[in-house]
């Protein structure tokens, strides 16, 4: 709630389906009204309403690689709240492949979706969030930006880039209420693992110390607490979700 007792208001990109579906019950179930945005899977989308209800989800389809739809995204979601206190960068697309087989269009595609789209992004909701004077951003980063990857050097890149922009977007707006942080998630149990067509995804998950993939929930927990009034003095920090698994071996 906010001081004069309205609901606070959350958008959460690739909010219909694995961590940003599981980021967007969360919030729901604290009371925080959510806007999902996603690409294409309507299905998802319906399923996502029906599940927490009409009145704790809206959902829109947008693509956020179009710096345009991105603040259109953020003015309707503003039209239709009257705010917005949490954006949620979580909208990631990965296709595993070598470095030879990464030509000019994909690697911007991978740079657009994954590093574009946020800072597209962050730069419409900070508007609202500044006249707030209060706002949260949560980068949904990957441990494959914190680790490298040889399969997955666009991807890689676009994520290890959120850390720097996350960094660079906190010391920008910290002075106005506002924190930015990120999130390195490492292997979760959502359908992105089906998109690690040449990792071993057996091997990788016996490498983490704790024995398994995550869970969403685990995510969404880290996400809630950093997005709360009481983690007004974290901004620019990059948690690690992984379970260990960046400390190698």
């Amino acid at each position: 709630m906010t001081t004069d007792g309205t609901r606070r208001v959350a958008l959460v990109t690739g909010g219909t389906r694995g961590l940003g579906a599981a980021i967007v019950a969360r919030l729901a179930a604290n009371g925080v009204t959510v806007a999902a945005a996603y690409r294409h899977d309507d299905r998802a989308a319906d399923a996502l309403r029906t599940e927490l209800g009409p009145n704790a989800v809206s959902t829109y389809a947008v693509d956020i690689g179009d710096p345009e739809a991105c603040r259109s995204l953020v003015d309707d979601v503003v039209d239709a709240h009257g705010r917005i206190d949490y954006l949620i960068n979580n909208a990631g697309a990965l296709v595993e492949r070598t470095v030879q087989e990464i030509s000019a269009s994909d690697w911007n595609e991978a740079l657009g979706v994954n590093l574009s789209a946020a800072f597209f992004m962050a730069q419409a909701a900070l508007a609202p969030m500044r006249e707030q004077r209060f706002g949260r951003i949560v980068n949904i980063g990957s441990v494959s930006g914190h680790m490298g990857s040889g399969v997955q050097v666009d991807y890689a890149a676009a994520k290890a880039g959120l850390i720097g922009l996350t960094r660079s977007l906190a010391r920008a707006v910290a002075r106005r209420g506002i924190t930015v942080n990120c999130v390195v998630p490492g292997g979760f149990e959502t359908d992105l693992l089906l998109d690690m067509t040449r990792t071993d995804r057996q091997v990788v998950e016996a490498k983490v110390p704790v024995g398994r993939f995550g869970r969403p929930a685990e995510l969404a927990h880290i996400v809630a607490s950093l997005v709360h009034d009481d983690a007004a003095y974290v901004t620019g920090a990059v948690i690690v979700v992984d379970g260990g698994l960046s400390m190698g071996t």
